[in-house]
C-alpha cells in the first residue's frame, strides 16, 4: 500500500508519457527488419521463377524451392535483414540511461528470432501451397509460382 500509490504517480508522471514516442522510435528499425524479410522473400521467389522460365528443368526448379526452405538458416542471406534490427543497440542505449532499461541484446535477438520465425513461416506456406502443383503443366508452373508468392506476401 506504502509503495503502490508513489510507484504509480512515478509511472504516470515518468513513463507513461513517453511511451508513445519510445514505441514509435523502436518500431522504425523493426519495421525496416520485417520489410526487408519481406523484400528477401520476395527476391529469392522471383529467383526460382526467373530460372524456371530460361530451363523448364523440373527437377532444378525442385532444387530451388529446396533452397528456398532453407532461406531462413542461410545467415549470409539473413544478415541484412538482422543489421536493419541492430538500430536497436543504439535507440535501447538511450533507454537504458532515462528508463533503466536492461538487457538490450535480448530485444534485439529476440527481434532478429522473429524474422527468422516469419521466414520459416513464409517459406513453409510457399512450399505448402505450391507442392501439389508441381506436377502441372510446365507453361502454368510460373504462373502458379507468383500467384503462390503473391498469396504468401499477402
Amino acid at each position: 500500500a506504502t509503495v503502490s500509490e508513489p510507484a504509480q504517480k512515478c509511472c504516470t508522471e515518468n513513463i507513461q508519457p513517453f511511451l508513445t514516442s519510445i514505441l514509435e522510435e523502436l518500431m522504425g528499425p523493426v519495421s525496416s527488419g520485417f520489410t526487408e524479410v519481406r523484400s528477401l522473400f520476395d527476391k529469392e521467389v522471383n529467383e526460382i521463377i526467373q530460372n524456371f522460365q530460361k530451363t523448364n528443368d523440373t527437377t532444378k526448379l525442385k532444387e530451388n524451392v529446396d533452397q528456398l526452405m532453407k532461406l531462413p538458416f542461410n545467415s549470409v542471406k539473413m544478415e541484412p535483414c538482422y543489421l536493419k534490427v541492430n538500430l536497436l543497440q543504439e535507440l535501447l542505449q538511450d533507454l537504458k540511461s532515462r528508463f533503466k532499461v536492461y538487457h538490450i541484446d535480448f530485444v534485439v535477438q529476440r527481434t532478429q528470432n522473429f524474422m527468422q520465425e516469419l521466414m520459416e513461416n513464409a517459406v513453409y506456406t510457399f512450399e505448402q501451397l505450391f507442392s501439389p502443383s508441381r506436377q502441372a503443366d510446365s507453361v502454368k508452373i510460373a504462373t502458379t509460382i507468383e500467384k503462390v508468392k503473391l498469396r504468401v506476401l499477402k
